[in-house]
């Protein structure tokens, strides 16, 4: 439980928002991991909760994402799903997020024998509970691995066909180096086809050249991370320019030591520079903090102004995936709390 003393942090807790880089397998809590494992007769390689966590100590994005794939064994059942779901929504709901769109990888499951459908439909319950009982509404994203084939991306997709009305997008994740977008430009190609909007991650371990891929082989509309665009001033442009969107994960670039020190990180320089970032969470339960614990820290080793904390909040709404109607809503709340 965080306590919030300074004014700027109760601002940031009383404001609504949006999170649109939420990786759902990364908000397995160890707790969780530990109790689907014990109900699902899953043995794990740690002792105890205090193991998992003492475990939370990464050199590289290489070095979570193994015990990431560990962790993501223990789910089996679609109650598996909605379970980890729930408890999700349940933390969105308390740091105040009214919409949410979220990640997640069918073939970190369909590899270990779970039917397609399984998670979907796990996830998507969850998600329209929240929506009738939290009031927090969704889009969700289905990501390829990058680290695998194209071709196995194309037969995730194949799996994926039956259900393409309970998918609102596609997404790509995973290891970045040596994995760039042009890689899956066939695959993103035949996903535009069939009217499912992509984004991707780029530039967070990989360079800025790997952005520029994202937005102009696989036609994303955000960049997920893009924190490397600031080694090419050109491409910074573009990104003003167009107003692309990045989906900033501030703790993550700390723990997977994408930056040595918060205070140093360039989230500030993205707002100067007048692009579209926002803050995020992407793997909570394995990077230290929901969205509120992110923009809590940023304000305090970055010092926020409030007028940068708004424009990040306001970010977020631009760029989702709400109606017109609904930015205008939630834009509308902001102004009357800032008000208030």
């Amino acid at each position: 439980m965080i306590v919030t003393q300074h004014p700027l942090d109760l601002l940031i807790t009383r404001l609504p928002k949006t999170e649109l880089h939420l990786h759902i397998e990364g908000s397995l809590e160890p707790e969780m991991m530990f109790a689907l494992a014990q109900r699902n007769g899953v043995a794990l390689p740690y002792a105890d909760v205090a193991a998992v966590r003492a475990a939370y100590q990464f050199d590289s994005l290489q070095s979570f994402l193994d015990l990431y794939y560990a962790g993501a064994s223990v789910l089996i059942t679609e109650q598996d799903f909605y379970d980890l779901t729930w408890a999700y929504l349940e933390r969105a709901k308390a740091d105040n997020i009214v919409h949410t769109e979220i990640f997640y990888d069918p073939q970190t499951h369909t590899a270990r024998g779970i039917d397609f459908a399984v998670p979907l439909t796990g996830i998507r319950r969850a998600l329209s509970d929240g929506e009738a009982k939290l009031g927090i509404s969704f889009k969700l994203i289905m990501c390829f691995l990058r680290h695998l084939s194209e071709e196995d991306g194309f037969a995730t997709l194949e799996l994926a066909m039956p259900y393409l009305a309970q998918i609102d997008g596609v997404g790509l994740d995973s290891s970045e180096l040596g994995h760039p977008p042009s890689k899956f430009e066939r695959l993103f190609a035949r996903c535009a086809e069939l009217g499912l909007p992509a984004v991707a991650h780029a530039g967070e371990e990989g360079p800025a050249s790997y952005i520029w891929e994202a937005l102009d082989l696989l036609k994303s509309r955000r960049i997920d991370h893009g924190v490397r665009c600031t080694e090419d001033a050109t491409l910074v442009a573009r990104l003003a320019a167009e107003q692309i969107p990045l989906t900033v994960c501030p703790l993550s670039n700390l723990k997977l030591c994408v930056v040595n020190d918060l205070a140093q990180h360039n989230l500030r320089e993205l707002l100067a520079a007048g692009l579209c970032a926002m803050v995020n969470s992407d793997d909570p339960a394995y990077f230290g903090g929901y969205l509120n614990t992110n923009l809590l820290a940023c304000r305090a080793a970055l010092d926020l102004s409030q007028a940068e904390i708004v424009q990040l909040i306001r970010n977020s709404f631009a760029a989702s995936w709400l109606s017109a109607e609904q930015k205008a809503h939630w834009q509308a709340q902001i102004s009357q709390q800032i008000a208030g």
